[in-house]
């Protein structure tokens, strides 16, 4: 067959979704490296992709479908054959219909791939579950919050094109470690000669390479950018003009801005006043100013509102007109796809619920309107990263909830599974990827043959829509028939041959931008942006759960040579919070609430302002003693969209 090279695309669950050149010789993927001709990846992939085809062909993989034979838990399976698979949950299916109803069935999404074909963002099954009635699946774990503030302001979430970095003179990354997840975005910081200022409570990776760093307490953002905007307003640096032109209900946020005096934002935040104003000083006289904002900084009580201000910052400055400002959080906004020919959820017979996916505990232990009896999980580990580990695990191992997962590896969730089915990983099926730290469309082609009886997802929903005698032709749509729709008004055929196309961002603000948001307050928020405090207001630390740089949630979780690299599961404390709790450098120590507690190694640093304990997520149970980080945090909804809280959540630590 000799040596070809393949084009495709990341689908983890990062900004950069880095285009891709698979090396294949003879059948066998032997090489991957970036695809230089990629505006944003040229040529260059991270720490964990770059080992990525060592997960492609781990001994660990899994290959056959499996049936459990143990207790839930156990991880115990007998190899079986697809025609068995897909005949005991096309049987168990349709009993759960005939007696609790459809909606008794939650396809539970995650984000281990945001293809549009096999992942997270076309959903793939919904096409069955719609014409079966199944519940809906909410995708809250990740963005919801922040992505609804900003569309109360912008009318849209889709933010500044990320490369335009370049063209700044002063950047804020706030609440973001671009070094560690979505590191592309660093190489047009660095084009830009701007001076960087991190806005973090712990000193990142990112924060060593900034002028300045400034680490408020978590979950006080909001407060700080009304701060800052306090300082702005005072020097009369506001954009008349573009305010005049381009915002509705200047006057009142005005009002609410004078409330934030410094000395006010100093007492919320915990950082010192002649900080705050010397940065809103800088601001006021630096054009453009641009605003990185990322996921992490809105996983609290107040999220969405946190970025509700961030996206008024720069319309108060003027900057969203000028190239080079503005704020960028996700640019999946300006990705106009036919989402709605890829689900299709005009097939569903009837309206139906939607289960959160970060309240995976409740739905399967409290509801029963009809109760969850079946649950499909798809590119999701929820026992290692939902809230509440311990009731994800009390409501997964109900010996009545019959639990399909299909996995590349035998996951934490996995041993809760009765049935498992194989996977095919990116080299081995096709796909389309939107990143959403720029604005290229990706495509993935397959590369080699997947090993053993590995299926893609789409190809698995074929065949169990077949076996449940469906027969609505849309379910049997081929990937490449898929594509199409999906890319309807797009060129496809370049998209293949290029490997990516540059798609064109919508306008931002959308309209005028919104000082005073209607659609907040009829939604029963406030109509003008404020400051949320946290919710979790308990004695301890504040624990802040990051990214890893070994990690990508749990995906690489199981890698031998990651996870040596990544080292024990560390919890990083201030020296004054560490003496307070006759906690040493390098000691054993046990960190708990009333949800729950893990273990871990402290590391004595002043990398985290006191009052805040740091630890990163994406580590497996099943290599941390049964439990992770996540045992600690609340089952709770940000402000905005049901979104994820995990960065609401204070502890205690102690020595072991």
């Amino acid at each position: 067959m000799g040596r070809v090279k393949v084009l495709g695309a990341c689908p983890l669950d990062c900004p950069d979704a880095c285009s891709w050149v698979v090396t294949v010789e003879d059948g066998k993927a032997t090489g991957l490296r970036g695809n230089k001709d990629h505006p944003v990846t040229r040529g260059a992939l991270c720490v964990k992709v770059n080992r990525y085809l060592e997960q492609v062909g781990s001994p660990d993989r899994l290959r056959y479908p499996l049936r459990r034979v143990g207790p839930k838990g156990s991880g115990r399976f007998e190899r079986i054959s697809w025609d068995e698979a897909l005949d005991e949950i096309a049987t168990r299916l349709t009993g759960i219909v005939a007696g609790f109803g459809a909606e008794a069935i939650w396809p539970f999404h995650g984000t281990g791939s945001l293809g549009y074909l096999q992942g997270l963002e076309g959903y793939p099954g919904r096409r069955m579950f719609n014409v079966l009635g199944a519940s809906h699946h909410a995708a809250t774990i990740c963005s919801v919050a922040g992505g609804t503030g900003l569309r109360y302001t912008l009318g849209t979430s889709g933010g500044m094109d990320p490369e335009d970095f370049a063209r700044s003179k002063l950047i804020l990354l706030w609440g973001t470690n671009p070094l560690t997840s979505g590191h592309h975005l660093w190489k047009f910081v660095q084009d830009s000669g701007a001076y960087l200022v991190s806005i973090d409570p712990v000193r990142t990776k990112t924060s060593e390479r900034c002028d300045e760093h400034i680490a408020p307490l978590p979950g006080t953002d909001a407060a700080l950018a009304l701060g800052l905007l306090h300082v702005i307003v005072s020097l009369g640096a506001q954009d008349e003009r573009f305010i005049a032109e381009h915002t509705e209900g200047w006057p009142e946020f005005r009002d609410r801005i004078t409330e934030f005096t410094p000395e006010r934002t100093a007492a919320i935040t915990g950082v010192p006043q002649e900080q705050i104003v010397a940065l809103g000083e800088r601001i006021a006289r630096t054009r453009p100013t641009a605003i990185r904002a990322s996921q992490g900084m809105q996983r609290h009580a107040g999220g969405g509102m946190a970025l509700r201000v961030l996206a008024c910052l720069p319309g108060v400055t003027g900057d969203w007109a000028i190239p080079g400002g503005g704020l960028h959080y996700s640019t999946s906004g300006h990705f106009r796809l036919d989402d709605a020919a890829l689900v299709r959820d005009d097939l569903l017979p009837h309206p139906v619920r939607t289960l959160s996916m970060t309240r995976l505990g409740e739905a399967l232990l409290e509801t029963d309107d009809p109760p969850v009896k079946a649950l499909f999980v798809i590119g999701a580990n929820p026992v290692g990263s939902n809230p509440d580990q311990r009731r994800a695990i009390e409501g997964l191992s109900r010996d009545d909830l019959f639990t399909v997962v299909l996995e590349h590896f035998a996951t934490d969730t996995v041993d809760y599974a009765d049935i498992v089915l194989p996977a095919t990983m990116q080299p081995e099926h096709l796909d389309v990827i939107a990143g959403y730290g720029h604005l290229y469309l990706v495509w993935n082609e397959p590369a080699v043959e997947p090993p053993g009886e590995c299926l893609s997802t789409t190809e698995t929903f074929r065949r169990l829509s077949h076996r449940l005698g469906l027969t609505e032709p849309a379910l049997y749509d081929s990937d490449e028939e898929l594509a199409r729709q999906l890319l309807k008004g797009h060129d496809l055929d370049r998209l293949r041959a290029d490997g990516f196309l540059k798609i064109q961002p919508g306008s931002v603000p959308a309209d005028k931008l919104q000082f005073v948001s209607t659609r907040a307050e009829l939604a029963g928020h406030d109509p003008l942006p404020d400051y949320t405090p946290p919710a979790d207001k308990g004695d301890g630390l504040v624990l802040i759960s990051a990214a890893s740089h070994y990690f990508l949630n749990t995906s690489f979780g199981s890698n031998p040579e990651l996870r040596r690299r990544a080292g024990d599961s560390t919890i990083t404390l201030h020296p004054d919070d560490a003496a307070a709790r006759d906690i040493t450098d390098g000691a054993a120590v046990l960190v708990s609430n009333a949800r729950g507690a893990f273990e871990a190694v402290a590391e004595v640093s002043d990398r985290v302002r006191p009052g805040v304990a740091a630890t990163t997520k994406g580590r497996w149970a099943k290599f941390t003693d049964g439990a992770t980080v996540n045992a600690t945090i609340a089952e709770r909804d940000s402000d905005y969209g049901g979104g994820a809280v995990f960065h609401d959540n204070r502890v205690e630590v102690r020595p072991r």
